[in-house]
């Protein structure tokens, strides 16, 4: 875990990190330093000499007098008044490239709170790296950064330091979404994954808390009726799963009540709709929603936040077996609606449709939102670093998008055209897992309304291509899993 100070004094890290940015009228560049004074003459002409830019995800590292290294991280083009998100990919940007070194000071131009907070969530989350599989190669990777420190004017300030701490636990759960990401199939099963969120609910302080969990195994499942989840993990030796964290807040009365419900698919091989080799490896991924959701609602705990959480994280493995579930099956949904398979890769929906359900007998809910790596239309339709947002209520959808600006996580709003919904009938069944082909992302969506109430605020997010990177390092993202929309949950109950 990587932990976060605020000073105002002496730098005493021997490497320090400042801005670096461009004015675009003549190129020259600005050493963006904020509450710290520097001589930059010399500086800049050993910038200059060295080809700096001060472009986005550019760091150049130079010796420093009173320091060891002075490290220029791009800021892109010169404001009076940066925005958090550039800060937030700014000082990620340097972390990252700081791995080998134990601690640094971050002096960049930070005017509030909210922006002394974005340096701190960006510093902690581009100080990650997962190592837990390595072997005899373990000793040669480089350590994160152990030790930010923020240079603030601000560093006394109470509501500062809560903004520090709030930034801190921000990194350590997306830490832990990124974590279970990573975590190979061969080590993460619906029951594992189980064992791992019960565990950081433990760790968090459980009941004392306001965090409960509970899990329902194969047998109940199958008992009480969730054929979704079943059909999708009856194909697996590891049986699947459900579970269920409970946030009640300790002595506060709830302002709101959410349910949120993720997608858990530890492994999908698309059943006995087989996916191509090329690329499966990353299927291990497909399980970000469940994750997601869990690690929010204990990072909402732990801020202490005044909001009542209920998340469900339907958990399978869509395997190839005698026993899996095949093309043309009809399976009954928890709830009653009976499902004709058409095909076995779109397994999502069918869990998610159960917990759907489930989620729904809570009494009292403001609102439901599910998050899944659901589809690859996603991708084709908005590429890898913007999710889709789809809902049956605008003003529920409006107030989202605002946070998720807020926090610097990428969304669009999608639609959900009546017109695709007939393509989703089935002569056999009240309904078919797919539809049509074109606008494929669309009419999940329209799948995964049928399991939701009319009158009950309800969002889709659709985070196939941003849950997992399977290109460079960018900012504060690491390669693999991301963690993306854990931070909007979060603000979400932190703003409602």
């Amino acid at each position: 875990m990587t932990t976060i100070r605020l000073s105002d004094g002496i730098v005493k890290d021997d490497v320090l990190v400042v801005g670096l940015s461009q004015k675009s009228s003549r190129g020259s560049l600005v050493i963006e330093s904020g509450d710290l004074a520097l001589e930059t003459k010399s500086l800049l002409q050993t910038l200059g000499d060295l080809g700096a830019t001060g472009k986005a995800d550019e760091v150049i590292k130079v010796p420093g007098t009173s320091t060891r290294l002075i490290v220029f991280t791009g800021l892109g083009k010169n404001a009076t008044t940066y925005d958090n998100e550039v800060l937030r990919r700014a000082a990620g940007a340097a972390a990252r490239a700081l791995a080998g070194n134990s601690s640094a000071t971050f002096s960049l131009p930070a005017k509030n709170k909210e922006a002394i907070r974005a340096i701190g969530e960006g510093a902690a989350l581009g100080s990650y790296a997962f190592s837990s599989f390595k072997g005899s190669t373990k000793g040669d990777q480089k350590t994160p950064l152990k030790t930010i420190t923020i240079h603030t004017s601000l560093a006394a300030v109470a509501e500062v330091k809560q903004e520090a701490k709030s930034a801190e636990i921000i990194a350590q759960y997306t830490s832990l979404v990124r974590d279970l990401i990573n975590t190979p199939p061969s080590h993460l099963t619906p029951e594992s994954f189980c064992s791992a969120i019960s565990d950081a609910v433990k760790k968090a302080g459980g009941a004392a808390a306001g965090l409960k969990v509970s899990v329902m195994n194969e047998s109940q499942l199958k008992s009480k009726g969730y054929g979704g989840i079943t059909a999708v993990g009856q194909g697996s030796v590891n049986p699947p799963r459900l579970v269920n964290i409970s946030y009640t807040p300790k002595n506060v009365k709830s302002s709101k009540k959410y349910a949120f419900v993720g997608k858990g698919i530890t492994f999908d091989t698309g059943g006995l709709a087989l996916k191509p080799a090329l690329g499966m490896e990353a299927m291990k991924s497909d399980m970000s929603g469940a994750a997601a959701v869990c690690a929010a609602t204990i990072a909402i705990a732990l801020l202490k936040l005044p909001v009542a959480i209920e998340a469900w994280a339907p958990l399978a493995e869509n395997m190839v077996s005698d026993t899996a579930t095949r093309p043309s099956d009809v399976i009954t949904m928890y709830g009653g609606k009976t499902i004709e398979v058409l095909n076995p890769d779109a397994e999502g929906r069918l869990v998610l449709g159960d917990a759907l359900v489930k989620a729904q007998e809570e009494d009292g809910l403001d609102g439901i939102i599910d998050v899944a790596t659901l589809t690859g239309a996603q991708v084709v339709a908005l590429g890898t670093r913007t999710s889709a947002v789809m809902t049956n209520n605008e003003e529920f959808s409006s107030q989202f998008l605002k946070l998720a600006a807020r926090t610097g996580e990428a969304f669009w709003p999608m639609p959900l055209p009546i017109e695709l919904r007939a393509s989703l009938d089935s002569p056999v069944a009240d309904m078919a897992n797919i539809g049509e082909r074109m606008g494929g992302m669309l009419v999940a969506g329209l799948f995964l309304k049928e399991f939701i109430s009319d009158d009950l605020p309800w969002l889709h997010l659709d985070i196939a291509g941003p849950a997992y990177n399977e290109g460079q390092p960018h900012g504060y993202t690491p390669v693999g899993g991301t963690g993306i929309a854990l931070r909007t949950l979060v603000a979400l109950a932190e703003f409602a």
